[in-house]
């Protein structure tokens, strides 16, 4: 059954922040917009004609490495998964995405350039409640090597277990209650990471040719190369920043409290489709109208 904990919200005005793509090198300028009640969040590609609208909502999921794809209307967003992360951890409901090319900027490869542009936006109450689901049972998606398992409760919990093979990352934890005054200060700034042999790969595939050790995190056997930590955990609370932008294709606020081992983007989103799968089966009003949701291999 789907309850109510508070109101919708949107932005107070229009904001527009610019960068570069990690992959394509191109140069993006991305503007947040209010929207209506239960507009939801919608990217719209200003570069395409008739600026195609991508709802970001799961069904328009599509699987892709390293980072998470919406296709609707003929055209794809990619590398969704950061901003979706900074509207859901500062609880913006309600916002159309301009962007003027397929793929976000990617900053540093954390959420904060994204939280600090709706910070100065300032996020505005509307008189629509906003729906959110409980989990009302068990919940777990993966296999031995890699899942996530949810269990009830009143707020949005969740706790990362990153295991890497790599002695200067190795076994890391970090939980978080998600608050937007915590997402803001201790989750949005972790940065996205690679080993340096990955990146030198993709580099080798015509990839990233304009990123730099100083842009994100490239690790070695000793560290981080060309900068520094900004958490000792700070892979993990990466991981976990994931985590709550792949959640946020559900449509809806999530109270449960997940427990994630060396999951993905992939696994991200089946643990969504098993929640909406759970809410259909507890209230056939609770969405897709009672249609059983498939959870995706």
């Amino acid at each position: 059954m789907n309850q109510s904990f508070r109101n919708q919200t949107t932005l107070g005005k229009p904001i527009s922040v610019q960068g570069w793509g990690y992959w394509s090198g191109r140069d993006i300028c991305l503007t947040f917009r209010p929207a209506k009640a239960d507009a939801g969040v919608t990217f719209v590609r200003t570069d395409l004609p008739g600026s195609p609208r991508i709802p970001a909502v799961i069904q328009n999921r599509v699987n892709g490495p390293r980072r998470t794809t919406l296709v609707a209307n003929g055209a794809p967003v990619e590398m969704v998964e950061h901003v979706l992360a900074a509207l859901a951890g500062m609880q913006i409901d309600n916002c159309e995405v301009h962007v003027d090319r397929a793929e976000m900027p990617g900053f540093d490869g954390s959420s904060f350039d994204f939280v600090s542009a709706l910070l100065e936006a300032d996020r505005v109450e509307l008189n629509r409640p906003r729906l959110a689901r409980k989990i009302r049972g068990p919940l777990r998606v993966g296999d031995q090597d890699s899942w996530i398992q949810a269990e009830p409760a009143d707020c949005f919990e969740i706790e990362y277990n990153l295991s890497y093979d790599c002695p200067a990352i190795g076994s890391q934890q970090f939980a978080a209650v998600i608050t937007p005054e915590f997402f803001a200060s201790e989750i949005a700034p972790a940065r996205t990471f690679v080993l340096r042999h990955e990146a030198e790969q993709l580099q080798k595939q015509g990839l990233g040719q304009r990123v730099t050790y100083r842009d994100l995190l490239v690790f070695d056997d000793q560290g981080p190369i060309e900068n520094e930590l900004r958490f000792d955990n700070e892979c993990a609370r990466h991981k976990l920043l994931d985590v709550v932008g792949d959640f946020a294709l559900s449509g809806f606020d999530i109270l449960g409290k997940f427990k994630a081992y060396r999951s993905g983007h992939r696994l991200n989103s089946r643990m969504v489709f098993a929640i909406l799968q759970q809410a259909v089966n507890s209230d056939p009003h609770a969405g897709s109208d009672g249609q059983k949701i498939r959870i995706p291999a």
